[in-house]
């Protein structure tokens, strides 16, 4: 599949599309996702392990931290959008992940590593680019094996909820290998 047909130059050269799916519909789709950008390569400087927290931490002002809580403000811009000019499902998790380990971190010792075990997303309304959200997230409980935190995305100018997240951890000790 190539660019020249006409076709998704996201398909890969092991793409295979199974001959029970319509050709024109698995076109339709591979153009869908070009649109989207998922065809766009990651520039290299970014490709790699924890860089994109990086990028996603010049969107963010901290407001408010104390223990067990952290308050903060992003800034929707269009690099954290997707094609149709909200703020992506992905950068909802990136930033749930990011505010929740710090959250986290603020009631968890340094000497315990932390092992983020599951995030549970809803995502209640879309966020349009140029908007501001405000980002609350607090432990909703913390053990001795366990921590929970829930993050509360809302619009700032309306107040009303965009998202609401939940992110569990696994308070694991230090390897002494």
């Amino acid at each position: 599949m190539g660019s020249e047909k006409g076709e998704s130059s996201c398909a890969s050269p092991w793409l295979k599309i199974s001959k029970e799916v319509d050709p024109a519909a698995a076109s339709q789709t591979l153009h869908f996702v070009d649109r989207m950008g998922a065809s766009t390569a990651v520039p290299p400087k970014w490709d790699a392990r924890g860089t994109y927290d990086h990028l996603y931490r010049n969107f963010i002002k901290v407001l408010h931290i104390q223990p067990g809580r952290i308050s903060i403000s992003v800034h929707v811009k269009p690099p954290i959008c997707n094609g149709y000019g909200t703020l992506h499902g992905g950068s909802v998790g990136t930033l749930t992940e990011i505010l929740s380990t710090a959250c986290a971190r603020t009631v968890v010792p340094e000497d315990r590593e932390l092992f983020l075990g599951e995030i549970s997303i809803s995502y209640l309304s879309a966020t349009p680019a140029n908007e501001e959200v405000l980002a609350n997230a607090s432990v909703v409980k913390s053990g001795r094996n366990l921590t929970v935190v829930a993050v509360e995305f809302k619009l700032k100018k309306s107040g009303n909820m965009a998202y609401s997240s939940r992110a569990t951890f696994y308070n694991m000790p230090l390897s002494s290998l």
